[in-house]
């Protein structure tokens, strides 16, 4: 699939240069937190050297996610970029966020120390914000890009894309800069007003921005671990190209999975003409699923059963699974349920 390989290296170039700026970014603030002993500016070395650490597992995700599917694994290892990303969610709490809580409430209790070489700090912090726009602007980049390939508004497709990749390194790279705002100005504040209190608070504030960063990414991969559902549009297209077809009297079910980037998995039941051979149903479910794969390159595989549509235990399952009985329209999300 010629754009999943083109979003694959572009995601790879996203994440390493992310990579090569965080980590220039981490050692500078290390030295400036040193240097003036500011809990804002450790709490933002800390927000970089996991930054940096994040960069290195979502570079591994990628790897290992590529690889193709073997007897062990059927349908591949797409999921196994799923379980990096979230792992950098974690980090990203665990590493950045706790960090800055802890140098926030320091702030708060320890006596009041003269701080020097606040020319150094803010040195730091412009040139990490420019570093890190650098990163932002390529990460907004390939997402936009993203985006207008799928046809969706850019909200929209944050919500419903599969390729999680591009998002984390744009969600890390605009909470850096918001931190480093955030630290600019806790600092700016200890300086003019000699309270260690303001510098607390920047620290804080940091700890709850990197918390929101972690949430929204750990809710992002737990969905795609479980498994969602392909494009809504996907799915109504697949439904109407399946009931379309000659053989079909109705299509009774019809399940879909994101099992990788930009790979789905197609499940239908069927109900078949009652005049057909076995022969008939066989050569129509493979025309059927090639059909799909033309349509659709980022169906991976397609299952398609036969099944009469009044069958009372699969319309129970069909009921219990979309809320919608015999009769009934099918769901908002373009979900194909039993209708009749």
């Amino acid at each position: 699939m010629p754009r999943a390989r083109d979003q694959h290296s572009e995601s790879t170039l996203t994440v390493f240069l992310a990579f090569a700026a965080n980590l220039g970014i981490a050692i500078a603030k290390i030295i400036a937190a040193v240097l003036t002993g500011s809990a804002s500016m450790a709490a933002e070395a800390a927000h970089s050297v996991a930054d940096t650490f994040n960069e290195v597992l979502l570079m591994v995700g990628l790897r290992r996610s590529a690889r193709a599917a073997d007897r062990r694994h059927p349908f591949g290892y797409g999921k196994e970029r799923y379980i990096w990303t979230l792992l950098v969610a974690v980090a990203i709490f665990g590493m950045g966020a706790l960090f800055a809580f802890y140098q926030g409430v320091e702030a708060f209790l320890r006596t009041e120390e003269e701080e020097t070489s606040y020319l150094v700090a803010y040195t730091v912090l412009a040139v990490s914000f420019v570093l890190e726009g650098i990163s932002w602007r390529q990460a907004l980049k390939q997402v936009r890009a993203d985006a207008r390939a799928e046809g969706l508004p850019f909200l929209t497709f944050l919500r419903r894309t599969d390729e999680p990749t591009s998002l984390s390194v744009l969600l890390e790279d605009s909470a850096a800069l918001l931190g480093l705002l955030i630290a600019f100005a806790g600092l700016a504040l200890h300086e003019l007003t000699g309270s260690a209190v303001w510098d607390g608070v920047g620290s804080l504030l940091i700890g709850v921005l990197l918390t929101t960063v972690a949430l929204v990414l750990g809710r992002v991969n737990l969905n795609l671990l479980i498994g969602n559902q392909a494009d809504p549009r996907l799915v109504a297209d697949v439904r109407e190209r399946l009931a379309a077809a000659p053989e079909i009297e109705w299509v009774v079910d019809l399940v879909t999975m994101t099992v990788g980037a930009d790979r789905i998995l197609v499940c239908a039941r069927l109900d078949f003409t009652d005049t057909l051979t076995a022969g008939d149903v066989e050569r129509a479910c493979v025309r059927m699923a090639q059909e799909l794969g033309e349509a659709h390159p980022e169906i991976d595989e397609v299952f398609l059963e036969p099944v009469p549509r009044d069958d009372p235990d699969l319309r129970a399952r069909v009921v219990a699974r979309y809320g919608k009985a015999l009769g009934e329209t099918r769901g908002e999300s373009g979900d194909a349920s039993v209708e009749g």
